[in-house]
């Protein structure tokens, strides 16, 4: 490959919804930015995820300098136990919450103690790893911590969208920092990669703070049990449940392993605030009566 070249090479998520993962080749070294999965459709009897094909990167381990990982969703952190077994890679960077998440998922697999893992930080100073200068820019999400990744390379500049959403109200105060976009695109962008989901479908996505509105309309005013299901990784919508819940005068019980471990993980790094006398465990649910019950799972 000629000098002040960037190989671009999508292995999953490309055209697809699932199992992103991408990666940069320039003067024969490789920066993979994140490792997803994806979950079986119908047709798919027996299997239970599917994974990227990393064959290429099979090929060419020993020049990985590392994996970026944009946000802790399971399309885009999900494969990375598997890439870490198969491949390996000599770090890993991401940021606090994305870190926290994933480490309690290479545990699990047994990588934990033998793979390094840095922070990534969108407030800090560029990261520079061989020919790649890595800066990293807040995107709000659906669950915190989400970044772009703005590579610089001989070959240009390229910037990494991840996953994002224009949110002027996020539950956490921490939106989308178009003003680090808007910079970058003053200092000139030669190629941007964005992720997409529902981009062709008109109108625009409503700020998470909608359903916070629509839980403090909606639970004070029930009799029964309330259940709320969510996606595990949705720690700002755990949150808002969990408020309301707490100023109706509600216990909340956490169902489901992930729901618990991620709640866990979260509110130790400190991105939950829920009151221990607020929690109970679902064995006690019948020590209460329905109305004085939420159940997040």
């Amino acid at each position: 490959m000629a000098d002040g070249t960037c190989r671009i090479i999508p292995l999953g998520g490309l055209g697809e919804v699932g199992k992103n993962m991408t990666a940069f080749e320039v003067d024969g070294s490789v920066l993979v930015v994140d490792a997803g999965l994806a979950f079986p459709r119908d047709e798919h009897l027996g299997v239970d995820l599917v994974l990227p094909d990393f064959t290429y990167l099979r090929e060419r381990k020993d020049k990985i300098l590392a994996v970026v990982l944009t946000h802790g969703h399971e399309d885009h952190v999900g494969g990375l136990p598997y890439f870490l077994r198969e491949v390996g890679a000599p770090l890993v960077l991401a940021t606090r919450l994305t870190l926290g998440l994933v480490k309690s998922k290479l545990d699990e697999h047994g990588l934990g103690r033998t793979t390094n893992m840095q922070e990534a930080d969108p407030d800090g100073d560029p990261v520079q790893l061989g020919p790649f200068r890595l800066e990293f820019v807040r995107m709000a999400h659906s669950i915190p911590d989400a970044v772009a990744v703005c590579l610089e390379t001989a070959a240009g500049r390229i910037v990494v969208t991840g996953d994002y959403k224009i949110d002027h109200t996020p539950v956490d105060g921490l939106r989308t920092d178009v003003g680090r976009l808007a910079e970058l695109g003053n200092r000139g962008v030669d190629l941007m990669l964005g992720d997409s989901t529902n981009a062709e479908r008109p109108g625009v996505t409503g700020s998470e703070r909608l359903v916070g509105e629509a839980f403090q309309q909606i639970i004070p005013a029930r009799t029964g049990r309330v259940l709320v299901a969510s996606f595990a990784s949705n720690v700002h919508r755990m949150q808002q449940a969990i408020d309301v819940s707490v100023r109706a005068g509600r216990k909340v019980c956490v169902v489901g392993r992930s729901m618990r471990k991620n709640l866990n993980i979260a509110r130790n790094l400190g991105y939950i605030d829920v009151p221990e006398e607020v929690l109970i465990r679902p064995v006690d649910l019948d020590d209460y009566r329905h109305d004085q019950v939420l159940i997040l799972c």
